[in-house]
């Protein structure tokens, strides 16, 4: 299998791209849920927690990998 290097280039600076955009949204969002958080016990603030820790991880997962496919999408059209 054979990768052109303007679609590798591309990868990488869509994975930069994801990495950004995933500090600023994550930085937005948790900011949000933390001001709307009604929790009141201990249970339910680990329960908050955990579902902000899955939720973070989704958001990394999905940007890098539309970043990186579109990066690359992108690298390899304009490379050829």
């Amino acid at each position: 299998m054979e990768l052109p290097l303007g679609g590798l280039i591309g990868a990488m600076i869509g994975t930069v791209l994801g990495a950004v955009s995933y500090a600023v949204t994550v930085g937005l969002v948790v900011g949000r849920l933390r001001a709307l958080d009604t929790a009141q016990t201990v249970d339910e603030r680990e329960a908050f927690e955990q579902k902000i820790s899955v939720m973070r991880r989704l958001i990394l997962g999905l940007d890098i990998l539309v970043f990186a496919a579109i990066g690359y999408w992108i690298g390899k059209t304009v490379g050829d």
